[in-house]
């Protein structure tokens, strides 16, 4: 009788095995994540965020000129539409830092619901 719970305990065990050597051989076969492209993505982000804010800043600037030239008061305007520049760079900038957090095609709002 002891045998048999042995013997049958082998077969168990062959088994867990066969089955983990499965498990094991999809793992194998699946290919690892790249981290050049994590890598690549990030950058990408990073230079989005640079550019949102330069933009934001050069626009103001030249709303600012603009309305400068044609009022004829110099550095008013100017001084006023580049924070508002600056503030409208800061504020994209953030919505797109809140991007990076969330899983691909995830939707959602500036809020970060």
């Amino acid at each position: 009788m002891a045998e048999d719970d042995h013997d049958a305990a082998r077969a168990r065990d062959a088994e867990r095995l066969r089955a983990l050597e499965a498990r094991l051989g999809k793992k194998a076969e699946e290919p690892p994540p790249s981290r050049g492209e994590e890598h690549f993505s990030q950058a990408n982000m990073a230079w989005r965020m640079v550019t949102e804010l330069v933009a934001g800043l050069g626009i103001g600037f030249l709303i600012g000129f603009g309305l400068d030239y044609v009022t004829g008061l110099r550095p008013v305007f100017m001084v006023v539409f580049v924070l508002l520049g600056l503030a409208a760079g800061i504020k994209t900038m953030m919505r797109t830092a809140n991007e990076i957090g969330k899983a691909p095609g995830q939707t959602g709002d500036d809020k970060g619901e």
